[in-house]
């Protein structure tokens, strides 16, 4: 296994490429072409040939590991290595032209996730962290917010695709952070708005029914970065992404309590 902070720098390298990518084909990029998965869940061609070029640089950077990604490229094995990834976080925001959206790529074993790294692609910024060091934007060492009353609070929400299970949460935390916390966006990407959460721009985030591709690196680097990632049951059953709650762990109980 390669020494884990150089990989960590490689993988970068390798998201920033990807986001060059991204980037350039927004510039031509054909709605047309875009398919429905499900009820306003979205897959373009962008998201499957990133998909399948990202799977070749991370495999030539370590042969062993095996993938689970977003579009099914790649594989499964037995190495004991995987790499998580999502070319396309945010894809609603990128047919629309709209930020931000970005690359999510985490290596995991059967202990956990190793490292990850998310480049959000408008803001040329590099979200990065190892199992066994701090949290990084851009070279630069971050941490999560201080703020510890809802009524200060900044947080992010996501409202999933799997809308007729999930309305009934939403809704509750619509009655109780409208004009109770200090504020609450829906941006469009878990894996950015994760960093952010990370980086002490908001102070919690909140969703459920996504992929591991979503929330595996995001949530290392929240969690690198000082803040706490649970299941809504204060559980550490959120590497699904079946529910994830990622705060500064000031507010950990106060988010539950109103989940």
């Amino acid at each position: 296994m390669a020494d884990m902070e150089s990989l960590c720098q490689k993988v970068q390298v390798i998201a920033r490429e990807m986001g060059s990518f991204l980037k350039k084909e927004r510039e031509t990029f054909d709605f047309d072409k875009v398919e429905e998965k499900s009820a306003h869940n979205y897959v373009s061609y962008v998201d499957k040939q990133s998909e399948r070029m990202l799977v070749d640089k991370l495999s030539a950077l370590l042969p062993e590991a095996g993938f689970l990604a977003e579009e099914g490229t790649g594989s499964m094995n037995d190495s004991g290595y995987y790499w998580v990834i999502d070319p396309l976080d945010g894809t609603s925001n990128y047919i629309h032209d709209m930020a931000p959206y970005c690359v999510s790529i985490a290596l995991c074993d059967k202990t956990g996730v190793l490292l990850g790294v998310v480049y959000e692609v408008h803001r040329d910024e590099c979200f990065y962290a190892t199992a066994d060091s701090a949290a990084y934007l851009n070279g630069k060492e971050i941490h999560v917010s201080k703020v510890s009353a809802l009524t200060d609070a900044f947080i992010a929400l996501g409202f999933p695709y799997n809308s007729d299970a999930y309305r009934p949460v939403a809704y509750r935390l619509i009655k109780n952070l409208y004009g109770f916390a200090g504020g609450t966006r829906l941006l469009g990407s878990a894996a950015a708005e994760l960093c952010y959460v990370a980086a002490g721009r908001f102070d919690a985030r909140i969703e459920a029914y996504l992929g591991s591709w979503d929330v595996a690196a995001g949530s290392l680097i929240v969690q690198q970065a000082g803040g706490k990632v649970t299941d809504f049951n204060n559980g550490n059953n959120w590497f699904s992404g079946e529910q994830v709650v990622a705060s500064n762990g000031s507010l950990h109980d106060t988010i539950l309590a109103l989940l």
